[in-house]
């Protein structure tokens, strides 16, 4: 469809560009990622260096963005980078810790782009094409199950019932 053609590759430019920012200069994200990993318990799987997590985000948000844009796995693409853009946006519009009113709706309204963009990414997650989704076709498919195993009792059935009408007569 032509709208998935032009949708996908402008939801995606935000995140190859972002991507490719955070990869190439992560100076300024890594200075708000440390502030946040101060405030917020982080798993021990996480590596402590803020500017290997803003590289890794950075690649994430590239190869997302550039498999969205290329309709490869959109669905897994969109996933993937809607649960980066949560973290994404608490690191760098934080608009609820700015003081000054004017820094504070500024980073307000690029944290609603990024609300907005998670709204994006979450329908481009659950599109199926037109293709029926995974659920259906596991219900398609239990239901197709069970009426084979109903025909293959009923067909027992009868062969038992001939079998002991030829053993009675």
């Amino acid at each position: 469809m032509l709208v998935r053609r032009i949708a996908r590759p402008l939801l995606a430019s935000v995140f190859v560009v972002t991507g490719f920012e955070a990869l190439r200069n992560p100076g300024a994200r890594t200075a708000r990622t440390a502030h946040l990993l101060e405030q917020v318990p982080t798993p021990a799987s996480l590596p402590e260096d803020p500017g290997v997590l803003v590289r890794a985000n950075g690649a994430i948000l590239l190869t997302g963005g550039l498999l969205l844009a290329t309709g490869r796995m959109p669905r897994l693409a969109a996933t993937v980078l809607a649960a980066s853009v949560v973290p994404t946006a608490a690191i760098e519009h934080a608009f609820w810790e700015e003081t000054d009113p004017d820094r504070r709706k500024q980073a307000r309204s690029l944290f609603l782009r990024d609300a907005g963009l998670l709204g994006g990414l979450l329908l481009a997650a659950a599109d199926t094409a037109g293709r029926p989704g995974l659920a259906w076709r596991a219900r398609e498919r239990a239901r197709h199950g069970a009426r084979q195993v109903s025909r293959s009792a009923r067909r027992e059935t009868r062969q038992l019932a001939r079998a002991a009408q030829g053993v009675v007569s």
